[in-house]
């Protein structure tokens, strides 16, 4: 009998080695952020396409998925997560891979408008 292709998605989806500093649990013991999430009840394979899935699929699937991370206790810690690796696939912390590309991209260039403005640097009291 064949497994069903989620099983081992849900072991691949969040590498030990690269998981983020730990956060609260409910009852207020530091662990790690995946341990709350939401997504580890879920379908794994909802959050990561099949090869050749076809765009409304991909579509529909991928809503479903931010449906599951909107209610995720975790989301942030996910999402930054995935935005600190970068995770290049799947739906982490309700934003897809091309989302995540964007909220890369705007970061990088606030910080180089920052580094780029007048007195960025100089923070020091004339006299």
């Amino acid at each position: 009998m064949l497994q069903p292709p989620h099983q081992s998605l849900q072991v691949a989806a969040v590498p030990a080695q690269r998981v983020p500093a730990p956060v609260r649990d409910r009852q207020g013991q530091a662990g790690p952020w995946h341990t709350e999430a939401v997504c580890r009840r879920d379908e794994a394979g909802l959050f990561f396409a099949p090869s050749k899935e076809p765009t409304a699929s991909r579509l529909a699937r991928e809503e479903a998925a931010k449906r599951v991370c909107a209610r995720c206790p975790v989301m942030i810690a996910c999402r930054e997560h995935a935005l600190l690796q970068p995770e290049p696939y799947g739906v982490w912390g309700g934003l897809t891979a091309a989302e995540r590309r964007v909220v890369l991209a705007r970061r990088r260039r606030r910080e180089m408008e920052l580094k780029a403005a007048p007195g960025a640097g100089d923070h020091r009291i004339a006299g």
